[in-house]
Parts: structure tokens; C-alpha cells; sequence
């Protein structure tokens, strides 16, 4: 999850011929097993700021509504611990997102939740604790992980959302409330995460905990992380994966086959464990390079033995320019759902993947 206000570019969406007619394969009516998924934690604050949502017509439309079009049938949310009230980095306090988790529930979507255990964004650059936590030692770090996600787990099931899934921790390569949960203290982190697992389960058995890295495509790194983690008795169900071929600085060609070769290590490389592709996102000026991106994705997920992968999930496609700067949305200047949103329409893609391309080395 990235948030940069980057200079607009404006491309002309020319859509091939083939493109439009396979995007236009819609999944069946019944309900689907692989979850295809939208972060829309921004959305209950563009709403109370005026923003409004145009379905393809040019019609105003519920934004729920629009998503549900597009084949979404999943929904995230991100949690924070005690957040501002700045429209783009704040709010998504247990009880914000608890009445969106409600709204989803109700319309009929699946529900993802994620902890990020800070005040404010969390990832790979930054793990800060809640001000509220921040001097506390890590035996009360421990006991601040359960309680926080016990109480908002508790308040999911009293207004009757059981999350199908929950991530302890978002995109923690590095850890997370640092120092105490840094990878440099692997044996606290292991921890940290059991004890976020055991809170969730507390309360939610059925719940598929994940935990969250990003760079989907570096094999190496996950084995590293995942190795320390079970070797130290660390606690989850799934390994959740962010995949931003723009954050790598080359085209989604170059590494999807790197993605898929991941995917299919984890579910080898440790038994009983599932996959999900969390984070995803491409420019959005660029329509058919992230269709494309968004088709070959699935593909890499589906491609997941026994039904072990598990579903693809669009970062804030909903969150256009206009209001949050954030150059991945999937939602165009004119108010209406990019047409790259259609690949969640694609019931069983089919895009043939390059051979994975081996990591380039580091310059000494």
C-alpha cells in the first residue's frame, strides 16, 4: 500500500478488439469461492466529504453498488488504533470500520480486515506504535496486541460480521511496532503475531489468519520471513502478498512469473498454509496495461494447487486522484470505474505467463 501524490498522466483508453470481448465474460451468478476483492478504506471518508460515484452510465450510484458490478464480491478494511481525523491517512478507528464492515456484510460481500497496529499507515518504511502503546514494554505489547484485536473482533460479531479473514500486521517485511516487533528481534515478532492469532481465533474460529508482506515476487524474502516465523512457533493460516509491479519500476511482464513461482513455493514449502494476493493496484492512466496486470494475477492465484490460493484484492480502486492523489487508483477523472476493472469480470483467465526472471544483484 503506497499513498504519493504523483503528477497526472492522461492516456487515450484505446481497447483492442480481443480485450473488450474477454472482458465482457462475466462469472457465473452463483457464489464464488475465489475471492475477488477491493480495499476501500477510504471510501465512508470520500463519502462524507462529497464525493460522488458514477456507475458506467453516468449515473449515481452507491459505490457498493458499482464494485458489485465490476465481479467484486470481497471486501478490506484497515484498522487503525486510534487515528486522526485527516481525511486520507486517518480515521478506520475500530468503529469506522466496523459500521463498513456491517454495510459490506449486508450487501452481501466477503470481509477481509486488517490490523495495522499503529495510529496511522503501516508498512514496509514504517511500523510506529500507537501513541498510546508507545512506552509500554513488550510483555504489555503482547497484552495491547490481544486486547486491541479481541475488542474489535468482539465488536465485528456483535453487529453479526464474522470476517472470512483477518491479517495480523500489514505488509511487515520488517516487522511491526518497532523496535520490539522488528525482524531484528524475530523471537518478539513471532509473538506478536501468535498473540494477534490467538485473539482473533478467541473469538472468530472460522476466521483465516494472514500474515502480510509485500513484494509478492521476491521468493527469497518470504522464505526468510516464513522460515524464522514457523521455526519459531509463529502462529497463521495464510501468507498474504502486495503485488505493485509500478513500485518495482518495470512492467508486470517482467515479474508475474516470479509471483506465480512464489505462490506456489509457499503452499509447498509449508503444508496446511494458503495464499492470497492482499494488495494489487497498476496506474490508472495506463487501462489496459493493468487490465492485463489484473487478469494475469488471477490467473498466477488461481494456478494455486487444491484451492489453496485464494483470491486477489485491488488497493483502494475507488480512491480516484481527484481526491486522494493516489496515482493506482482504478477509478477514472470522469467519477465512473476504470474499464481495468472488468478483469474481475474474467471467470477463468487464461494469459500464458513469461518464465520467472531471476533477482537482479545489488551493485557493491
Amino acid at each position: 500500500m503506497k499513498f504519493f501524490a504523483l503528477a497526472a498522466r492522461r492516456a487515450g483508453l484505446v481497447l483492442g478488439a480481443a480485450w473488450c470481448a474477454a472482458s465482457l465474460l462475466a462469472a457465473p451468478a452463483t457464489a464464488q469461492t475465489f475471492a475477488k476483492g477491493a480495499d476501500v478504506g477510504w471510501l465512508q471518508q470520500m463519502e462524507a466529504t462529497g464525493y460522488v460515484f458514477y456507475n458506467e452510465k453516468g449515473v449515481a450510484q452507491d459505490c457498493f453498488a458499482i464494485l458489485k458490478a465490476q465481479g467484486i464480491n470481497s471486501i478490506r478494511l484497515r484498522v487503525f488504533v486510534n487515528p486522526s481525523d485527516d481525511k486520507a491517512s486517518g480515521h478506520c478507528s475500530p468503529a469506522e470500520v466496523v459500521a463498513m464492515a456491517k454495510r459490506a456484510h449486508d450487501l452481501g460481500f466477503r470481509v477481509m480486515i486488517d490490523f495495522h497496529y499503529s495510529d496511522t499507515w503501516a508498512d514496509p518504511g514504517k511500523q510506529a506504535k500507537p501513541a498510546a502503546w508507545a512506552s509500554h514494554p513488550f510483555p504489555q505489547l503482547l497484552t495491547d496486541v490481544y486486547d486491541h484485536t479481541f475488542s474489535t473482533m468482539t465488536m465485528l460479531k456483535t453487529a453479526g460480521v464474522t470476517p472470512e479473514w483477518v491479517q495480523v500486521g500489514n505488509e511487515i517485511p520488517g516487522g511491526m511496532l518497532w523496535p520490539e516487533g522488528s525482524t531484528k528481534n524475530f523471537a518478539q515478532l513471532a509473538q506478536l503475531i501468535t498473540k494477534g492469532y490467538e485473539a482473533v481465533k478467541a473469538v472468530s474460529p472460522t476466521s483465516k489468519v494472514i500474515v502480510h508482506l509485500d513484494r509478492g515476487n521476491d521468493n527469497a524474502m518470504y522464505r526468510s520471513f516464513f522460515d524464522n516465523l514457523t521455526s519459531l512457533g509463529g502462529k497463521f493460516d495464510v501468507i498474504g502478498m502486495s503485488y505493485y509491479p509500478y513500485w518495482l519500476k518495470q512492467d508486470y511482464t517482467a515479474s508475474i512469473a516470479n509471483l506465480q513461482a512464489n505462490l506456489l513455493d509457499m503452499v509447498s514449502r509449508y503444508p496446511g498454509k494458503e495464499v492470497v494476493v492482499a494488495e494489487v493496484g497498476g496506474d490508472y492512466t495506463l487501462v489496459k496495461n493493468t487490465y492485463d496486470m489484473l487478469v494475469a494475477t488471477q490467473q498466477a492465484v488461481r494456478a494455486v494447487p487444491q484451492g489453496k490460493g485464494l483470491g486477489v484484492f485491488y488497493w483502494e480502486p475507488e480512491g480516484a486522484k481527484s481526491w486522494s492523489g493516489y496515482q493506482l487508483n482504478a477509478w477514472g477523472d470522469d467519477g465512473k470505474p476504470s474499464p481495468a476493472l472488468k478483469a474481475f469480470l474474467v471467470d477463468k483467465p487464461n494469459v500464458k505467463a513469461a518464465k520467472p526472471q531471476p533477482a537482479k544483484k545489488k551493485a557493491k
